[in-house]
């Protein structure tokens, strides 16, 4: 064994003309500026990428984690609620109780999430269970009078965050947005693209 291939001590690279997967990124590339460069080096690499289409998932995903990151952290975090708690309380707020098969679907997560997330909300005294009366093996789930009171104070503050980030747009670009998202949404079904259950 020589000493340049010995454990633990790195292997040098090797140039390979025409392969640019070894080039390091820009030192000063962000979690946002990333879309740029990842949709160029894709053009780069596989000449044949559909760029619009990756622009645009990467951007809406993107875009979605920055939001949801800040609300997590600036709203529900500070409360000791967890965004999940939060999607799962802010259903039954809105429709009430309901099947938890049907709040697993409305809150956008699997039932086994949805499974592991009940005992704390429940533990916490935001929400209460039972058999539903028209199927004992179905788990019927409501808000407590103290989940109620909860939901709606932490709602006032994610509000207001949301309408932080409403601010960046004129209210006819908020509405086109929607009406593009909306569009998007009435599509994926030709997209043949699966949603949680």
């Amino acid at each position: 064994m020589t000493e340049e291939n010995a454990p633990g001590r790195p292997r040098p690279r090797t140039r390979v003309v025409g392969v640019t997967h070894n080039t390091a990124p820009p030192d000063d590339l962000t979690f946002w500026s990333f879309v740029d460069y990842a949709v160029q080096k894709a053009e780069r690499e596989l000449p044949t990428v559909n760029a619009e289409a990756m622009r645009m998932v990467l951007t809406l995903n993107r875009a979605t984690s920055m939001v949801v990151y800040d609300l997590e952290s600036s709203v529900h975090r500070p409360r000791g609620w967890t965004w999940p708690g939060f999607r799962v309380l802010f259903a039954l707020w809105l429709a009430g109780p309901m099947e938890a098969k049907t709040t697993a679907e409305i809150s956008g997560m699997s039932r086994a999430a949805l499974s592991a997330l009940l005992n704390t909300l429940e533990r916490d005294g935001l929400l209460s269970r039972e058999r539903a009366t028209h199927d004992r093996r179905a788990l019927q789930l409501s808000l407590t009078d103290a989940g109620y009171g909860a939901i709606l104070g932490v709602f006032r503050a994610h509000n207001r965050r949301e309408s932080a980030w409403a601010q960046a747009l004129e209210p006819e670009e908020r509405r086109e947005l929607v009406r593009l998202l909306n569009k998007l949404m009435a599509g994926s079904t030709d997209a043949q693209a699966k949603f949680r259950n």
